[in-house]
């Protein structure tokens, strides 16, 4: 593969991912070339890897609807009240 990117069966970056959510704001499912256009606005991605790449994301929101992906569970680590609050600060 000549792209520097990883394929959708590799993992993609914080960047690819925030850039094929905009795409797919903008090109919605009646949009002519739509993987063609979402693959252009992502780059280094082919139409056929950010279809894949699509599909998968609406399994795992299949899966995590039907109850098929449980919670985490989180164990409290011990730490300062200020390490707490730092922590509780990320999950927000």
């Amino acid at each position: 593969m000549a792209s520097s990117s990883m394929s959708s069966t590799g993992s993609w970056s914080a960047k690819d991912n925030k850039a094929f959510e905009r795409a797919l704001a903008v090109y919605d499912k009646d949009t002519p070339d739509r993987w063609h256009n979402v693959a252009k606005a992502v780059g280094g991605k082919t139409p056929e890897e950010v279809k894949r790449h699509y599909e998968l994301l609406l399994r795992d929101v299949r899966h995590i609807e039907s109850g098929q992906v449980p919670f985490p569970n989180y164990k409290q680590s011990g730490g300062s009240e200020e390490e707490k609050r730092l922590r509780n600060m990320k999950l927000q």
